[in-house]
């Protein structure tokens, strides 16, 4: 009888015990059920950040190369205008130097021809330095090959002359504080 008890209490203990694995086998089944769809949520969630991250990509992108494309147009835009403004600036100097053509044709007093030249000179020149231009000190200067182009050398006079300019061809010209052109001189050797 003890044996029957010992049977049925065994056989009870199995009972459960399965019963035991088959609840843990349904709650481990719910459990990864569970963590399954939270998987697949986080995978949705990583793919909607990763469309994001590539769409602000495509529009950076985009907007560099049209800052890009504004910036070269504005710079040609630039460098067209800067010169249209030097040209709109020596004009009324251009109709200066027509009407005194026309004037030198007809003109008898040597003296008004002379002024008028003067004139349109100083204009020229005015407008010039307006926009930047200065003329460059040669004459009695220390030879600079950085700043002059020596394009003969004569005895010099006394000592002091020796290695400096004495004689000026062509002016130099700065623009902007920035060597335009050198100035041609004849040095003292």
């Amino acid at each position: 009888m003890k044996a029957k008890e010992d049977k049925k209490a065994s056989a009870a203990e199995e009972k459960e015990s399965l019963n035991k694995k088959e609840m843990s086998k349904k709650k481990g089944k719910k459990e990864e059920k569970e963590s399954v769809e939270e998987l697949q949520k986080k995978i949705e969630e990583l793919e909607g950040e990763v469309r994001e991250l590539q769409d602000k990509n495509v529009r950076l992108y985009a907007e560099f190369d049209n800052f890009r494309k504004r910036s070269i147009r504005e710079r040609q835009e630039l460098i067209e205008s800067a010169g249209k403004e030097v040209i709109q600036a020596l004009l009324p100097v251009l109709d200066d130097i027509k009407h005194a053509e026309e004037q030198i044709e007809q003109a008898t007093d040597l003296e008004a021809v002379k002024e008028g030249y003067n004139l349109i000179i100083k204009k020229l020149v005015d407008t010039l330095e307006r926009k930047g231009l200065k003329e460059m000190k040669a004459v009695g200067e220390e030879f600079n090959p950085d700043l002059h182009e020596a394009i003969a050398e004569l005895p010099a006079a006394a000592e002091e002359h020796k290695g400096k300019v004495i004689d000026e061809v062509n002016k130099g010209y700065y623009l902007k504080d920035k060597l335009l052109r050198h100035a041609k001189v004849v040095v003292g050797k």
